[in-house]
């Protein structure tokens, strides 16, 4: 049966959104409360009753400008007047040359071919073919499995997931049919910025090393599997030991890629270099979704010179010129700004201005590095309650789990962060009286 929507009422399209849209890790009998945007500015978003909500996620961690910004609108606009998209298979474009170039220039001089994704997700794919492919090639036809760590996340497609926490992460459900890798316990790193337990991962790989194509790992950082923060000596650990044995190192720089630790890439802090790098998010600025997957010439050539030779894969709208034409303008706006100093600004406020939940009875942990800024509760959120109260607060913040964290725009002002932390003090102070 056909319906028409009054769109002249919010009401109206929101009520049927929430009849027929399945968002993000909700439950269709149980919806978690949803806001109708009508507009985003800067850092700001407008809901359609007016409400303006300072935005403290910058849409998934992506929206490293802010909104609605106007150099990343016009390389759109200029894109759109010659195409809009085009097969890549058998067929190129410059947006997709200046953007790999661009890439290849800001990147690790190890790092010399590009496979452009259309989602973090899939870039973590590809990278995992490039380490099986690349490992069959030099004939190690037992290397088949890769090693990740506890509480890793990276994305919710089947291979990703397979090298996503196997027990505590969002996709426990899928353990039994999702292929089986190692798994070593999640970085600890003591407060002299050293690794802690890094026995078990030792231990691990060199005991299945002949078994293991790649370690995958999200550098200093894991994200959705429980915004964990460790310190570079664990990341140059791991480098050494892939190198002794054999094994390359993937890293998965699509949450922490782009200045949010306060280096451009993660990665710099242990002054290492990937085998293969995953970018996503904020490559584009938030506008479009686009990802990429970076290793080495040695790597491709070792894969082309191997059965089949072609790495097997090719999603529809990789490399798409709309997407590739902004990442580019989203990289050089970047590059231009005082990125530096934004994040060293946003991450002596937070650090300063989050402390105080420390004394909190609800509150576990506080945890800061670069432009992220974690909460850590003693027990799980209610999102529906605490969504939306912070919108009662005028801000937008999406906690998961027992987690409320903040990863603005780099453009936030001290006022506008200011907002964020206080809200989520006083929803910390009100879970902490209700206990």
């Amino acid at each position: 049966m056909t319906t028409s929507i009054d769109y002249t009422d919010a009401a109206n399209w929101l009520a049927y959104d929430v009849d027929h849209i399945w968002h993000p890790y909700t439950n269709v009998c149980k919806p978690s409360p949803v806001f109708p945007v009508v507009a985003a500015e800067g850092v700001m978003i407008e809901l359609a009753d007016g409400r303006r909500l300072v935005d403290g996620m910058a849409s998934w961690w992506a929206a490293i400008h802010g909104y609605n910004q106007p150099v990343l609108n016009q390389a759109i606009e200029t894109q759109l007047k010659s195409m809009s998209h085009i097969m890549f298979g058998g067929l190129t474009h410059e947006p997709a040359v200046r953007l790999a170039e661009t890439l290849i220039n800001i990147t690790a001089d190890s790092l010399q071919h590009v496979f452009l994704a259309d989602s973090g997700s899939v870039s973590v794919e590809v990278a995992m073919k490039m380490a099986l492919q690349y490992q069959l090639a030099r004939g190690n036809k037992n290397k088949t499995r890769l090693l990740s760590f506890r509480n890793a996340y990276h994305g919710d497609t089947f291979g990703a997931m397979s090298v996503c926490d196997p027990v505590n992460g969002m996709h426990s459900l899928f353990q039994g049919v999702l292929a089986q890798h190692y798994f070593a316990d999640a970085p600890i790193c003591n407060e002299q910025g050293q690794a802690d337990n890094f026995e078990d991962f030792e231990n691990l790989i060199r005991r299945q090393h002949n078994e293991i194509a790649a370690v995958i790992l999200e550098p200093m950082v894991q994200g959705a599997g429980g915004m964990r923060m460790y310190c570079a000596d664990y990341l140059h650990k791991v480098r050494a030991l892939c190198d002794e044995l054999n094994v390359l190192l993937i890293l998965d720089e699509i949450a922490t890629g782009f200045g949010r630790t306060g280096k451009l890439f993660a990665y710099e802090h242990a002054g290492i270099r990937p085998d293969i790098l995953c970018l996503g998010k904020a490559l584009t600025g938030g506008y479009m979704t686009l990802a990429a997957t970076l290793t080495s010439r040695h790597i491709a050539e070792t894969i082309g010179g191997g059965e089949p030779g072609n790495l097997m894969h090719g999603p529809t709208f990789m490399a798409n010129p709309l997407a590739c034409s902004v990442a580019s303008a989203s990289i050089n706006l970047l590059l231009a700004s005082p990125w530096q100093a934004r994040i060293d600004r946003i991450e002596k406020q937070m650090r300063a201005e989050l402390q105080r939940c420390q004394e909190l009875s609800a509150v576990k942990n506080v945890r800061v590095m670069g432009a992220i800024g974690v909460v850590e509760l003693q027990c799980e959120i209610d999102m529906h309650w605490i969504q939306p109260r912070f919108v009662e607060l005028g801000v937008w913040l999406r906690p998961f789990n027992n987690l409320i964290y903040i990863m603005p725009p780099y453009i936030i002002e001290t006022e506008q962060l200011s907002k964020i932390t206080s809200a989520i003090f006083t929803v910390v102070t009100e879970l902490s009286v209700s206990k």
